[in-house]
């Protein structure tokens, strides 16, 4: 390249950047104060551990980032170069918009390399060490999890509320037990309760005191006249079992976030014993959206070096508006590719790359129009 194509690389390069790095904030606080907050104001987490899931959480969001970081940073320079008339005198001196072009798209291409590395890698490592992490530490204060004044859902059939809580005394404890379907099978009410945590054997012991108790017929909860009330004065124990609380969501892991390689295993795995054309097709659309999805930088990049020509406006506003409906448009697609996922004989897997491809056709389309002008 030379100096003018190295000012091209240099100017969009940064501007990429920038905006990427702008959308991958938005997008990490936004992750942070919905999924950490609450952990970190209940005492669950400390300081440390906050800010190593926070930066746990640049990979994940990086992969959503970078395609509306290229699609804004593209659009902003050639917008402003435009507005300036710089590619009209690099027309006017025999220059093309290949030309101008080149710079752009060897962006885009190390950006789709980039985008690969973290959607088939990098993010199903980060973001299964981010849910570990979280469980872990959890789990080494988990009477933490008793937050006065607030229902605990957390436990799996469980509800528990207390009014108020010092240490590992309660005041005040409300406790529900629920059946499969949600239904309360037994409440009980307690003055004071005490918790510990049995660590060898995973679980949580409440002890309530002067304790109020309605126990329901387990096959019948809803009819109340099987209701039986009782008064107990005595302590009244009652087991939490932790481990299908941190133990299932740890080892759990989603589709998404499974790796290339394991990917890979999985499809063959499946393969050998015949399973059903749904679950193979799970493991397709895995694959081919982590792939189509990191073609949509390229995508974006071809479609707007066109429009930012075409835009030439100094006012960033305009330009920022333009990518912002690129991009609702394309996730629109996306939303819409997805209905077909409950649909295995329609080829989902094959229909993920329809947006990208559209976009693609779309950007070369409006490239050779811009040039014959």
């Amino acid at each position: 390249m030379n100096l003018l194509q190295r000012h091209i690389f240099a100017s969009v390069f940064f501007s990429c950047l920038v905006a990427a790095g702008i959308f991958s904030f938005v997008l990490i606080v936004g992750n942070a104060l919905k999924d950490l907050l609450g952990y970190l104001l209940a005492g669950q987490l400390t300081v440390e551990t906050f800010i190593k899931l926070t930066v746990l959480l640049v990979p994940y969001v990086g992969v959503h980032a970078l395609p509306v970081g290229m699609l804004t940073g593209v659009l902003l320079v050639l917008g402003r170069m435009s507005a300036q008339q710089e590619i009209t005198a690099m027309r006017a001196a025999g220059l093309g918009l290949g030309y101008l072009a080149k710079p752009i798209l060897l962006i885009a291409v190390a950006g789709v390399v980039v985008s690969l590395g973290l959607n088939f890698y990098y993010m199903p490592q980060a973001r299964t060490l981010y849910r570990k992490t979280v469980n872990e530490a959890v789990r080494q204060n988990p009477l933490s999890m008793i937050v006065e004044k607030t229902f605990i859902r957390e436990f799996p059939g469980v509800v528990i509320y207390a009014g108020e809580k010092k240490g590992g005394e309660l005041a005040d404890v409300w406790f529900w037990r629920l059946d499969k379907e949600k239904r309360v099978t037994e409440f009980l009410r307690a003055r004071t309760g005490r918790v510990d945590y049995d660590e060898e054997n995973n679980v949580m012991k409440v002890a309530l005191l002067d304790t109020f108790s309605d126990r329901r017929n387990p096959k019948n909860p809803e009819n109340f006249a099987n209701t039986d009330t009782q008064v107990s004065m005595g302590e009244v124990a009652v087991d939490i079992p932790m481990g299908n609380l941190f133990g299932a969501r740890g080892t759990s892991r989603k589709l998404g976030l499974l790796t290339f390689d394991e990917l890979w295993n999985r499809r063959k795995q499946l393969g050998l014993e015949n399973a059903p054309l749904a679950e193979r097709m799970k493991v397709s659309v895995a694959l081919n959206e982590k792939a189509a999805g990191s073609l949509t930088i390229l995508a974006f990049a071809l479609l707007a070096i066109p429009l930012g020509i075409k835009v030439s406006r100094k006012e960033t506003t305009a330009n920022l508006g333009v990518a912002l409906l690129l991009t609702l448009l394309y996730y629109f697609l996306n939303v819409m590719v997805s209905w077909l996922d409950r649909s295995p004989a329609l080829r989902p897997d094959l229909w993920l790359w329809l947006p990208p491809v559209l976009f693609i056709g779309l950007g070369v389309w409006l490239f050779r129009r811009v040039e014959r002008i």
